[in-house]
């Protein structure tokens, strides 16, 4: 996480888009898309950025917890053409 944002600064969230959840009785889940404005690398200026994010959580006593947190920037659907190397 630390390498990730060290990637970043300034910015701020514009919108979550809530795609898909799931509660259970100990483990939950959302599927996001996470638009934010940030500044990227040395750039001054804020640029906008999409991720598709899932993040997992575990319910530990009475708390809900992150137990893992996927990001990428895929957006949009893709061909399975568009992922064969």
């Amino acid at each position: 996480m630390d390498h990730a944002i060290s990637h970043f600064h300034e910015g701020e969230p514009t919108r979550f888009e809530r795609i898909s959840e799931f509660i259970g009785t100990e483990l939950a889940y959302i599927v996001e898309l996470e638009r934010t404005r940030v500044k990227i690398g040395g750039s001054d200026e804020l640029s906008p950025i999409a991720l598709r994010v899932t993040t997992i959580f575990l319910l530990e006593d009475g708390d809900w917890k992150v137990l893992h947190r996927h990001a990428d920037p895929i957006t949009t659907p893709r061909s399975i053409d568009s992922i064969i190397q």
